[in-house]
C-alpha cells in the first residue's frame, strides 16, 4: 500500500508529465534518431534493447565501466552521442557508473513512476534511449548523480 508521500509524489509527476512539462521518452517529442523495434534490434545487443528501449536495469556492479578511471567520454551506445566527461565521473559505491553532470544538451529528464514511487529518469536527447535515473544525493558541486546503466553507454579514451 502506497504511503500518502508517494501518492502526492505520483500524483505530482503525473501532472507535470500530463502538462508537458517533463516528457517520457518516445512519447511527447520525436528524436533526431527514430529507429524502428526492427532497426534497434539489429543495432543493439539483447541486454543493450531492453535497456535503452525498454527503461530496463542491469544486475549492479556488472558493468565494466564502473572500474573505467581512464580520460574520455561515456557515449549513448544506441546513438553514439557524447553524453558524459570522465571528468564528472565519481564512484557512487551504488553498482552503477555516477555522474555528476552531463554534456551540455546530452540528456533529457522525464518523471517515472514505475516503481511506486517518483524518481526522475534519464534519456539520451539525440535517440530517446533510456540510460538510468538522477539523484539529489550526488557531490559537489552539482549535488546530483547521474546513475547510468553501462550497458546504455560506450567509452571512448581520450588520447594521453
Amino acid at each position: 500500500m502506497a504511503t500518502r508521500r508517494q501518492f502526492l509524489g505520483i500524483a505530482a509527476g503525473l501532472g507535470l508529465l500530463s502538462a508537458g512539462l517533463v516528457t517520457r521518452a518516445g512519447t511527447r517529442q520525436a528524436f533526431a534518431v527514430n529507429l524502428s523495434n526492427a532497426e534497434w534490434h539489429k543495432r543493439l545487443t539483447p541486454a543493450q534493447y531492453h535497456i535503452l528501449r525498454e527503461a530496463g536495469t542491469e544486475r549492479p556492479y556488472s558493468s565494466p565501466l564502473n572500474n573505467e578511471h581512464r580520460r574520455g567520454q561515456f557515449d549513448c551506445a544506441g546513438c553514439g552521442l557524447p553524453l558524459f566527461s570522465s571528468e564528472t565521473k565519481f564512484e557512487s559505491h551504488t553498482g552503477w557508473p555516477s555522474f555528476w553532470q552531463p554534456l551540455p544538451d546530452a540528456v533529457e529528464v522525464s518523471a517515472d513512476a514505475s516503481l511506486g514511487m517518483l524518481r526522475t529518469e534519464v534519456h539520451c536527447s539525440r535517440c530517446g534511449g533510456h540510460l538510468g535515473h538522477v539523484f539529489e544525493d550526488g557531490p559537489k558541486p552539482t549535488g546530483l548523480r547521474y546513475c547510468m546503466n553501462g550497458l546504455s553507454l560506450t567509452f571512448t579514451p581520450k588520447p594521453a
